[in-house]
């Protein structure tokens, strides 16, 4: 059996290098290990969702929170019909309609399991706990709870409640090293006919990989951005790491 156990590579990746190998095949501990992996992985798919834990996290945010329902109920279907999950009940378009203001909102956030609940369950609290004081004086819509959702969702949950852009939060397909990673959409002008080239993404939002403080900054830049030049997607591209964050507290 030959092992490589001191590969360069290991110090910059959790990706499998190096693993060696015994005749054709990985060394056991190699391929045990990839099997446990895969096992988090599938496990994170089919893990049933919280919503009511995760709102009782959020409440010391002091935001009224709401909880909606896409076309989805249950977890085969979403993973068979991704095109219900885009699409939200009559009775939750009913519910948010009933949020608008004359003035409109500025965001609404929307939070889902994804997939991977334990991302939603895990990433989100931080980063809104390190989101919502950089957005100074935007007005923000109830936080929007959509357990089976997809991103698109935002384009009908943002035009029902009447907000300029939105912001979805929401567990991204485990990968075998990654299993509890939240991913973030971005859309200005929320609405039908959107498509992903009117998005932004920030992904790989956990502990091990891009931090919720670290993402929390990225987010907020791209939030800013997006109002002074007017639109997200392909027209918005993220310097956030070379530019300085915009006047947090300063609406643009």
């Amino acid at each position: 059996m030959s092992e490589l156990p001191s590969h360069p590579l290991k110090h910059w990746t959790s990706a499998r290098v190096g693993l060696g190998r015994a005749g054709g095949s990985l060394p056991w501990p190699a391929a045990r290990d990839f099997r446990l992996a895969h096992a988090r992985a599938r496990d994170a798919v089919h893990q049933p969702f919280d919503a009511v834990l995760l709102q009782h996290d959020l409440e010391p945010l002091g935001l009224p929170i709401l909880k909606i329902e896409t076309e989805v109920h249950d977890r085969a279907t979403y993973l068979q019909r991704p095109d219900w999950g885009r699409k939200i009940s009559s009775e939750s378009q009913a519910l948010l309609s009933e949020q608008q203001t004359n003035q409109g909102f500025d965001l609404v956030i929307i939070l889902s399991d994804g997939l991977s609940a334990a991302a939603a369950q895990l990433q989100i609290p931080p980063l809104l706990t390190a989101l919502l004081p950089l957005l100074g004086s935007w007005s923000l819509a109830p936080l929007v709870i959509a357990p089976f959702a997809r991103v698109a969702v935002q384009d009908a949950i943002g035009q029902a409640i009447g907000a300029s852009n939105a912001l979805m939060l929401l567990g991204e397909r485990p990968g075998l090293s990654s299993p509890d990673s939240l991913g973030a959409y971005l859309v200005r002008d929320p609405k039908s006919g959107n498509t992903d080239a009117n998005r932004n993404c920030v992904s790989n939002i956990r502990p091990a990989g891009l931090e919720p403080a670290a993402a929390a900054h990225r987010i907020s830049w791209l939030l800013h951005e997006s109002r002074r030049i007017g639109t997200t997607g392909v027209g918005l591209k993220d310097d956030s790491d070379s530019l300085p964050i915009a006047d947090q507290g300063r609406v643009m």
